[in-house]
């Protein structure tokens, strides 16, 4: 039976850093494709949080004494651990959240690439490096990575396993303890994936999940520890910006987006049409950086609607453990009351229904039809909001221009696709786009799964970045180190001050002709 067993959620439960846990109220877990209760959490206080944070201070020290290869050598075996137990993940993924299977093993895909490349860079990120002194041999100056101490990860429910873990992989890799608040839809997505973290070795008080409310533990959070990583929506990252801020601490955070896709008249439509299946439908477009937008050269616009509306009115929709089902249901009824709102709204303002457009509670209480429709009106609401939901609208476009123009008339920045006749033309299109990420010809997946290249929001998108170096050096404190050589700045002994400040200028001047200067 693929849902996970009581006995599994009673195992994972003894890994949350709450202590009398049975004591305390509790919040139900439900399986998504039925609604039936899989568990219940106990619910976190603000004291358990600034707890769990006391107990991470402590093992954080003795963690950034460790050399960085004895950490990565974790991280080389939490990848295999993952892999080895992908099916289980991919249940538990399913069962939280109602995503098809292809949808989890992009959880479990990510995890293992993400902790693969932080263990295999680290080392070199973290070495001290040699920069140029002051003074050529008279100075040395040595640049050092300090971890910034704990680091408090707020996830979100739509990947719940990748989004919880994958951020700490590269802060804990830095030296850090973190301590994780999960949503509480899904907090068993994250405990699966911390449990086989400690199998790999790392120190359980290192890395401590502590369930609850945001307005309580995840305030608790941002209050307590040296940096937050965030991902959610804008609203909610402005206010935790604030917070850090008020603080001073270091804040990052992948917010959401409206992303657009950009079809020109020379792209092959039938790869298209594929292609934004995957871009609009995965994890039921319940995906910051899937596609909400698609403008489209009117000479191809029929026929793209045509061909896009056919591909996704025969989408496989349903409840099931295993890969024959293209789009899950989605997480909650909250979701399918904003995407029926967002539709209804679109329909009344004039909007055209190609295809889906309706809850479907035959197949279960939170599936929704994967939905494209034509002729939105700039007053609808799902013109310029998020929806993050299975909906996408198509906008014909005179060229070009006015694709990029109109892609660009957002607050977001986030991601986006384009598909044009040739790699070279949608790499031109690509780099006028006003986005943190841009596929061309695909719509996310490339960006994401590169994980040496950073990846992140513009405008109210987010701050900072994941992924690449600077995804793991966010999580310290550049220490530059000077030392003094041979003699100092106040010149040799027995030369007078005079003297020693008329040689200095000329000697500064000097300067310029040496390499690198």
């Amino acid at each position: 039976m693929p849902v996970p067993t009581a006995a599994t959620f009673a195992r994972l439960a003894d890994l949350i850093a709450i202590p009398d846990a049975a004591d305390r109220p509790t919040r139900s877990v439900v399986e998504a494709f039925t609604g039936k209760e899989l568990a219940t959490v106990p619910v976190g206080t603000a004291q358990d949080a600034k707890d769990a944070i006391a107990r991470a201070r402590v093992a954080q020290k003795e963690w950034a004494k460790r050399p960085v290869t004895e950490r990565a050598a974790i991280f080389h075996r939490y990848r295999d651990l993952v892999l080895e137990n992908r099916d289980a993940l991919m249940d538990m993924a399913q069962a939280e959240t109602g995503k098809s299977r292809a949808a989890a093993q992009e959880e479990i895909l990510d995890i293992s690439m993400t902790a693969r490349h932080y263990a295999r860079v680290a080392p070199k990120l973290l070495r001290p490096r040699r920069m140029s002194g002051m003074l050529p041999g008279l100075t040395k100056t040595v640049v050092r990575y300090q971890p910034k101490g704990v680091v408090g990860v707020i996830s979100p429910w739509n990947y719940p396993m990748t989004l919880a873990v994958s951020d700490a992989v590269a802060a804990l890799l830095a030296g850090n303890a973190v301590v994780l608040k999960p949503d509480s839809q899904t907090p068993y997505c994250a405990l699966a994936c911390v449990d086989l973290l400690y199998q790999a070795g790392l120190p359980r008080d290192l890395f401590a999940v502590v369930p609850g409310p945001g307005s309580v533990v995840g305030t608790a959070l941002v209050e307590n520890t040296e940096y937050l990583m965030f991902t959610g929506s804008s609203a909610t990252g402005q206010l935790l910006a604030e917070q850090a801020g008020r603080r001073l601490i270091g804040f990052s955070a992948e917010l959401g987006g409206k992303n657009p896709m950009i079809v020109t008249a020379g792209a092959n439509l039938r790869e298209v049409t594929d292609a934004a299946v995957r871009a609009c439908y995965s994890n039921s477009g319940q995906l910051c950086i899937s596609i909400e937008r698609i403008y489209v050269e009117e000479s191809i616009a029929p026929e793209f609607t045509r061909m896009f509306g056919e591909r996704v009115r025969n989408m496989k929709l349903g409840a099931g453990y295993d890969f024959g089902i293209e789009m899950g249901s989605l997480v909650s009824e909250a979701q399918v009351k904003a995407v029926s709102s967002h539709v209804d709204d679109a329909v009344v303002k004039g909007a055209t229904v190609v295809a889906g457009g309706k809850a479907r509670p035959d197949l279960g209480p939170l599936f929704y039809e994967p939905t494209v429709l034509t002729g939105v009106p700039e007053d609808a609401e799902c013109y310029r909001d998020e929806t993050f939901g299975p909906l996408v609208s198509i906008y014909p476009v005179a060229d070009v221009d006015e694709a990029i123009e109109r892609a660009n008339d957002t607050e977001y920045g986030l991601n986006a696709s384009v598909w044009a006749g040739t790699k070279a033309e949608g790499e031109a299109i690509a780099a006028r786009i006003h986005a943190g990420t841009v596929n061309v010809d695909e719509g996310y997946a490339p960006a994401w799964g590169s994980t040496g290249a950073p990846m992140g929001g513009m405008g109210v998108s987010g701050v900072g970045r994941r992924h690449g170096d600077d995804g793991l050096l966010k999580y310290t404190e550049p220490q530059t180190i000077a030392t003094t050589r041979i003699l100092n700045l106040g010149g040799p002994r027995g030369l007078s001050p005079k003297v020693w400040a008329k040689i200095m200028p000329p000697f500064v001047k000097a300067l310029q002709w040496i390499p690198g200067r």
